[in-house]
């Protein structure tokens, strides 16, 4: 009996290890997915930005009125990315909801960058709603408007 209860007991930590090892990190790694957009960006490559996405996500920029429900389309919003020379975006205050195999990273950005000599702020809101696939975060819904 003693033998089956450790075999028992080892057959779960084993399975529950498999799982865990499965399942996608935490807010850290929430966290860590929007900080690979925001260095993409910040290095002005829009094909790694582009990667992020999912084949099916959404995305409403915050400077086009467009609906981008294709790779295509959402590729087209970055394609100007090059041009924005040395801005930068910083993340701020922030908040992650972990649902699961899904997960919404809210919060507050600034866009920074040099104008004329002078520094320009541009502060914003985010929302990237995340689904664990192929073993990481992929975006499928991103929402950006400036801040009122």
């Amino acid at each position: 009996a003693t033998v089956k209860r450790y075999l028992l007991t080892g057959l779960l930590l084993a399975s529950t290890f498999a799982t865990a090892a499965q399942q996608p990190a935490g807010a850290d790694g929430v966290r860590a997915a929007t900080a690979s957009w925001v260095d993409a960006f910040n290095r002005k490559d829009a094909a790694a930005i582009v990667a992020l996405y999912g084949p099916d996500a959404v995305l409403f920029g915050t400077s086009s009125p467009v609906l981008r429900d294709t790779p295509a389309l959402i590729g087209d919003y970055f394609r100007t990315l090059p041009d924005l020379g040395d801005a930068v975006i910083t993340v701020g205050a922030d908040r992650v909801q972990l649902l699961g195999d899904t997960a919404v990273h809210t919060g507050y950005y600034t866009r920074s960058a040099a104008r004329e000599g002078k520094l320009v702020q541009n502060p914003a809101r985010f929302t990237f709603v995340y689904a664990w696939r192929d073993g990481r975060w992929r975006i499928l819904n991103h929402h950006s408007s400036a801040l009122p």
